[in-house]
């Protein structure tokens, strides 16, 4: 468990430090009410590597947690960090039948054990920003070994999380465009990013990437539902319940009032546009309050003028050449909220 604690500290040190960290504590207090007795899992939608980091630290002071993870989180020193979370790594194109018969077996064994899991629906990283289809492999592994008239139940929570920024963002992005899951970004780039931001933060300069939020969904007992349910079922439920928990945040809805401009925007009227489309989203899932939602939008502007995603000139703001993929990408997150005039989000 010294390996854990360490790993629990040091996900708390990295999220603080990268984002300003906002959790919705009414959500959150709804985990006090799950069953002590119950196998609790999380279910998230997978935006970046940084999930991985960001549950640990708001979990993992109440339980240890066990997840499954892929893509490239296997490459080192990030797979070091993420294994002394709790991880454990998966094969997702393996078809052999072994291997999945072993790994369901794990998956049973943890659950009727009572450990505390995390998984990820989607299966992977969303490419485009939007939630994505679910798949079924481990949720069905879940629901199989269940026993109805068990001593345990399992209480599925659902965990919406969003970014101001994702670090991946251009990786993912391109990795869409290009119809593959090939990440082409060298790990000691990103690292030696995020060693240059870290090293300015302990200099005293705010280099933080904006808000990293987090909102958990209401829980879904598996014993209530019923295990006859398809898991198919029970994955839309659960990925629906994310859905409408997911927090809206500042770079988000400045990226929807940009896609949706039809001209230039003076500040004024881009924080004015901004403020009338966070009204128009589900109370409790806006982050940024109206007395700080100008300072927010200042800040978010300026990161995104400074990355070329936006540019200024004497007309207004207005969306750098060849940029609509990028804003695309994080007005994805919220597209599935309908407000009035709304332009479709790229998909």
């Amino acid at each position: 468990m010294v390996y854990y604690r360490f790993a629990t500290r040091a996900a708390r040190w990295l999220s603080r430090k990268l984002y300003d960290v906002r959790v919705d504590e009414r959500s959150r207090a709804a985990l006090e009410r799950v069953d002590p007795d119950a196998t609790v899992i999380f279910v998230m939608n997978h935006r970046s590597n940084m999930d991985y980091v960001l549950i640990t630290y708001l979990v993992a002071e109440n339980s240890a947690l066990s997840y499954a993870v892929g893509e490239w989180a296997r490459v080192w020193p990030l797979s070091r960090l993420i294994r002394s979370m709790g991880a454990y790594f998966i094969r997702r194109r393996s078809r052999g039948a072994l291997y999945r018969k072993v790994l369901a077996r794990y998956v049973q064994m943890a659950t009727t054990g009572g450990v505390t899991q995390a998984f990820y629906p989607e299966g992977g990283l969303s490419l485009t920003g939007a939630l994505q289809p679910p798949k079924v492999g481990l949720l069905s592994y879940v629901v199989e070994g269940f026993d109805p008239e068990g001593e345990r139940d399992i209480i599925f929570v659902p965990v919406a999380i969003n970014y101001d920024r994702i670090l991946e963002d251009r990786v993912l992005i391109a990795a869409g465009e290009r119809g593959d899951r090939r990440f082409g970004a060298r790990i000691t780039v990103v690292v030696g990013f995020v060693l240059r931001k870290i090293w300015r933060r302990m200099r005293g300069r705010d280099t933080r990437f904006g808000t990293a939020a987090v909102t958990f969904g209401d829980p879904l007992s598996l014993r209530r539902t019923g295990k006859d349910v398809p898991v198919s079922d029970l994955s839309e439920m659960l990925m629906d319940r994310i859905a409408q928990a997911m927090p809206v945040l500042t770079v988000p809805l400045i990226a929807r009032v940009m896609l949706q401009a039809k001209g230039p925007l003076s500040e004024a009227e881009l924080l004015a546009k901004v403020a009338a489309t966070l009204e128009q989203m589900p109370l409790r899932n806006r982050v940024p309050k109206p007395d700080v939602l100008p300072d927010r939008v200042a800040r978010a502007t300026a990161r995104l003028k400074k990355r070329g995603v936006i540019s200024e000139d004497a007309q207004g703001l207005q969306i750098a050449a060849g940029q609509e993929p990028v804003l695309a990408f994080y007005a994805n997150s919220i597209a599935h909220f309908p407000s009035e005039d709304a332009a479709p989000a790229a998909q």
